[in-house]
């Protein structure tokens, strides 16, 4: 694969680790810092770059990383939420990297970050309950909330819509979801099209406000 632009990732614990190594699949190089030895240790042979540090410490982070070497970071710390803001603060205002992600456990915590320059904040526990929540509920498979209150979630298809196509179920105009795709038994998924048919084990993503597809998730 070929190589993608270099990633900064600050934190190796269990969510930190799992970011690390789908991104070196996805082809990016990796620079890996933590405090923890044992950690760095582990990482050795997976990152491109490992170093054990302390990440709130400004000049650590200049010795370690050379200006405009990395243009993302990813500050994945995990309880220590002094060190999170601290280091999501070097990365922003000292280091200046345009682009900073951090990691979140509470909402305030969460507001810190955004207010000290974070460009995105993300909430891994969050994000996982809510959709593990919404596949215990009706017939929903996989559940992505977006922004902007719209979502993305795998079902399977209601009664109504089995053995007729899209154009003839009217599921836009009935429900206000769009079926983006839909893969049959041992299939992959494909793009939908009006002449689409649904068949009953098919496996349908749709598309649309999020109370308009948990809605339609839990028709019978």
């Amino acid at each position: 694969m070929p190589k993608r632009e270099p990633i900064l990732v600050v934190g190796l614990g269990r969510f930190g680790s799992a970011l690390t190594r789908e991104l070196i699949e996805l082809g990016h190089e990796v620079f890996g810092i933590d405090r923890d030895a044992k950690l760095v240790q582990s990482h050795m042979d997976e990152l491109t770059h490992v170093a054990q540090a302390d990440a709130t410490d400004p000049e650590a982070l200049h010795q370690l990383c050379r200006a405009g070497t990395y243009q993302t970071a990813i500050v994945a710390i995990g309880t220590d939420v002094e060190a999170s803001i601290l280091t999501t603060h070097v990365l922003v205002n000292d280091l200046q990297i345009p682009r900073v992600w951090a990691k979140a456990i509470t909402a305030a915590h969460g507001r810190i970050l955004e207010r000290i320059g974070a460009h995105k904040v993300i909430f891994p526990e969050r994000d996982m309950g809510v959709r593990v929540a919404h596949v215990l509920s009706g017939r929903t498979l996989d559940y992505m909330e977006l922004e902007g209150d719209f979502a993305l979630v795998e079902t399977t298809p209601p009664k109504e819509m089995v053995g007729r196509t899209l154009e003839e179920s009217g599921v836009r105009r009935r429900h206000q979801v769009t079926v983006v795709c839909v893969k049959p038994p041992d299939g992959v998924f494909t793009y939908a099209t009006a002449d689409t048919v649904i068949g009953p084990e098919d496996h349908l993503l749709v598309a649309g406000e999020t109370r308009a597809v948990e809605e339609f998730a839990t028709l019978s």
